[in-house]
């Protein structure tokens, strides 16, 4: 085992920082840092990172069931799909490394899983805008419905997905999962939508992460200084999440994301950044004409916070 690697462990602590602050599922963060900036095989970033999350996870999802903010119906029929998902990604995993160019192909697959992930951040903010939604801290939050009708078939299919995709590239237990979720649910709770998220990934990340230990190449020097710095600096994020601008950060993030993602598919460098600096010019103006086109207006938003005042919704 080669010697602590301080700057891994730095590493962990921004990322972990920024899922604290933020929500935001590390593996689309912690991978492709580990690739570009560290220079580690994909493969053994992303078994590292998955390996690293199985850690990560219970801490939140305790939280919330002691608090019975997660709907573990739903939970139970995420599983179902999930952990299967995630364990054969690894397999097939397995079976890809032995192809001429597998690190071409899987770097391949992370930029697509990137790209969804940014995608899935942008969808999220526009329902949030959209619905006045908002379980991530952005706002006021209105009373929805605590009757919540489980489609099992869907709610399989969400989690299989989501469970292929951390199974393949350690991405999408939260950037697509919760989307997903908030798309054939909108009826949850924020607080139940965001509880759900992190206990079923509880379960997937094991499951995954158990296929990486058998399957994939763990390094648990790298693993080891992911969690050195990961672990507090989730708790020091957590902690500050309510006095920061988490909506902009995440904003800021999407950038970032969809810029590794084109990079790592294959995008030339002159596409890449054109596409970030439209991206930074562009998407600011088209959202500020977006929020004043669907948000509502100040003074709906005032009467619904004083209904929300009025039924005990904090």
């Amino acid at each position: 085992m080669r010697p602590l690697d301080w700057g891994i462990a730095l590493a962990g602590l921004l990322v972990g920082v920024v899922v604290g602050l933020t929500g935001m599922g590390g593996g689309a963060l912690m991978t492709p840092m580990l690739v570009f900036f560290f220079r580690i095989d994909p493969l053994t970033a992303i078994s590292s990172d998955v390996v690293t999350s199985l850690f990560m996870k219970p801490a939140g999802a305790i939280v919330h069931i002691v608090r019975k903010t997660a709907n573990l119906q739903l939970v139970k029929w995420l599983a179902i799909g999930s952990v299967p998902a995630a364990f054969s990604g690894a397999m097939i995993i397995d079976h890809l490394k032995f192809l001429e160019g597998f690190n071409e192909i899987l770097l391949k697959m992370l930029g697509v899983a990137l790209l969804l992930a940014t995608a899935g951040l942008v969808m999220r903010a526009w329902m949030q805008m959209t619905q006045r939604r908002l379980p991530w801290g952005e706002g006021p939050a209105p009373m929805a419905s605590a009757e919540v009708v489980v489609r099992p078939v869907a709610t399989i299919c969400i989690g299989a997905v989501g469970g292929l995709m951390v199974g393949l590239t350690s991405v999408g237990a939260g950037s697509l999962i919760l989307i997903l979720l908030l798309m054939v649910y909108p009826q949850l709770k924020p607080s139940q939508l965001v509880g759900t998220d992190l206990v079923q990934a509880v379960p997937l990340v094991a499951s995954a992460a158990l296929g990486h230990l058998l399957f994939g190449a763990v390094s648990f020097s790298v693993t080891g200084a992911l969690l050195i710095g990961a672990i507090p600096g989730a708790f020091i994020g957590a902690q500050i999440s309510s006095r920061a601008p988490g909506g902009i950060i995440r904003r800021v993030l999407a950038v970032l994301l969809m810029a590794s993602g084109l990079k790592l598919i294959g995008a030339p460098t002159p596409v890449v950044l054109g596409a970030t600096v439209a991206a930074m010019i562009a998407g600011p103006i088209l959202w500020i004409y977006l929020r004043r086109r669907w948000s509502p207006t100040e003074a709906a938003q005032r009467r619904r916070e004083a209904e929300q005042e009025a039924d005990g919704e904090p």
